[in-house]
């Protein structure tokens, strides 16, 4: 994808010309049209100097040595940069201060290059400067094609930030005011941006968060596709994407799913090649993550996504690996609901709070109140029950933690059937959210009484019963599986018991009965509150619900 163009002179040349740009001093132009990838440079920087130097006085002296050490042509170079620091108490300091580009993310150190320091900024920029740790050069590759005569332009700050924050910095750090494309926008396009901006950044500070990637897996990972989704519509073509990708590995491979996170190592590294190029090492770890991805170092801290790397289910268009991908639902259109599927029936860490107005749950209703965005439902195992003033389970969610629910419904608890009131029976609420106690704990406050059933089962076998059913009772293509003997065939017979497994024939029947349990099964489907939950037939919960795709 990326050439190396940009280490040949000659090739520099032809790719750029160094001229007056209006309003900016001298800056880089393309001399011919450069496709999105290519190195346009590759310098080595003509001194470094650090980034945090308590004393000036060390530093001026420093740079003096420095540039004293250069010859005479590269020294005239120098001091013919720009400097917005002519106050500083030498003029070789205000250069620096302007022009020196990191040498990496997190680097200690800045350069101070020929060519690179004279490429202006835009706050979106066609281009991207890296440090590579390989080479010891900055590389500038075009991030977007860029055409004949169009200024190279890179980004001069850390972070995206509205337009605002972006002049702030820019004139706190650069001291100019920046006319780019993006700042320049007319107020109601510029509102837009800048609401995208501040999106972007409350996403990337809730992503890294690190507890989150361990504690709210799906919601970080839905985090991220969202951010995505943002820099795509604002057109930022950045390594913001690269990074985002990286942190969606992050929370795939940190619970133990290879499948995923070899596509988002994957991604990150195809994304990063683009402004990096192939000897970036960055660009060659991600490549090897992409190949064994549990060479990362928070691979085994959970196996709750447990997946093998050849998983990956790219039979699948374009829209469904995309749903499977950002678990965003069943990847392959089901016929049946899927307890597994960690969007639908989330575990508690993954329950939104009660005080979370997100548009990812809720939509409102003239402007007051709330109705359920897409429909979710938790399910968890009785642990313990007791009654004083009001019922209080508790209760064993997907993932093994135990948190309580307390009943506040008008009968509080007494509406439920006391025979199905045991440990060891699996409980399913509809629209749970977590709430926090006076006294501190945290749980579910159940005030609906149509929102819970109680199934006499325990969680583990209502999650198999579930599995049974995804591969037995789904029809895909027109074809079916055998619950007795796994033969896919067009033509099967149904269960006359369940009306839910498929069979070969009587022989097959029994077999599936005496060998995979499926008499007991029958006898579960039985329930119609559970039957009515698999077929995705909401109304035994509340009869204004159809518990099916996402309304949203």
């Amino acid at each position: 994808m990326s050439t190396a163009q940009g280490s040949d002179p000659q090739n520099q040349a032809r790719l750029y010309t160094i001229q007056e740009i209006p309003n900016k001093g001298r800056g880089l132009v393309a001399a011919t049209a450069i496709v999105k990838g290519t190195r346009i440079l590759c310098e080595s920087p003509l001194f470094t100097v650090p980034r945090q130097e308590n004393s000036q006085k060390r530093l001026r002296n420093s740079i003096s040595k420095k540039i004293a050490a250069l010859p005479e042509e590269h020294r005239q170079a120098f001091y013919s940069l720009h400097s917005s620091f002519k106050d500083e108490a030498s003029r070789e300091l205000g250069i620096v201060r302007t022009n020196a580009l990191p040498l990496g993310a997190d680097a200690a150190g800045g350069g101070i290059f020929l060519d690179a320091c004279r490429i202006n900024h835009s706050c979106n920029p066609n281009a991207k400067n890296t440090w590579n740790e390989n080479l010891q050069k900055i590389t500038i590759h075009a991030s977007r094609d860029i055409a004949k005569g169009e200024e190279i332009t890179i980004f001069y700050l850390a972070a995206r930030r509205n337009r605002s924050v972006r002049q702030r910095e820019l004139q706190t750090s650069f001291r100019f005011t920046c006319s780019c494309d993006l700042c320049s926008l007319p107020p109601d396009q510029r509102k837009i941006s800048d609401e995208r901006c501040d999106e972007i950044q409350r996403l990337d500070n809730l992503i890294g968060y690190g507890m989150g990637l361990s504690s709210s897996p799906v919601q970080a990972l839905h985090h991220t596709h969202k951010l995505l989704n943002l820099l795509d519509e604002e057109g930022f073509a950045d390594a913001s994407a690269s990074r985002a990708y990286y942190d969606a590995f992050q929370i795939a491979i940190m619970h133990g799913d290879k499948a995923r996170a070899t596509v988002f190592a994957e991604r990150a590294a195809s994304t990063r090649l683009i402004l990096e190029g192939e000897d970036s090492p960055t660009v060659q770890e991600m490549e090897r993550l992409a190949r064994n991805p549990s060479h990362h170092a928070t691979y085994g801290y959970s196996t709750k996504w447990k997946t093998s790397a050849d998983a990956i289910p790219r039979e699948l268009d374009k829209d469904a690996f995309e749903r499977w991908l950002w678990r965003k639902g069943a990847a392959t259109v089901s016929q049946h609901a899927d307890f597994r599927n960690e969007t639908t029936f989330p575990a508690f860490e993954d329950l939104p709070g009660d005080n979370d107005i997100s548009l990812d749950y809720w939509d409102t209703v003239e402007g007051f109140s709330y109705h359920p965005r897409r429909h979710w439902c938790f399910l968890s195992e009785i642990v313990d029950v007791q009654s004083l003033i009001r019922l209080q389970f508790f209760v064993k969610d997907k993932n093994g933690r135990e948190v309580p629910i307390f009943f506040y419904t008008d009968g509080r608890g007494s509406e439920l059937d006391p025979a199905r009131i045991r440990p060891g029976f699996t409980v399913a609420v509809l629209y749970a959210e977590q709430h926090g106690f006076l006294d501190f704990s945290v749980g579910i406050r159940h005030e609906n009484p149509t929102s819970m059933k109680i199934f006499p089962v325990s969680l583990d076998k209502l999650l198999v019963l579930s599995d049974k059913i995804q591969k037995y009772a789904a029809e895909v293509n027109g074809v079916r599986t055998c619950q007795g003997c796994d033969r896919k065939a067009a033509s099967l017979q149904r269960c006359a018991r369940c009306g839910l497994f498929w069979y070969c024939n009587k022989d097959c029947q029994v077999a599936g009965w005496s060998q995979k349990g499926h008499k007991a099964d029958c006898k579960l489907l039985k329930d119609p509150d559970l039957r009515g939950m698999f077929l995705m037939n909401w109304d035994v919960f509340e009869s204004h619900h159809s518990f099916a795709e996402s309304k949203s």
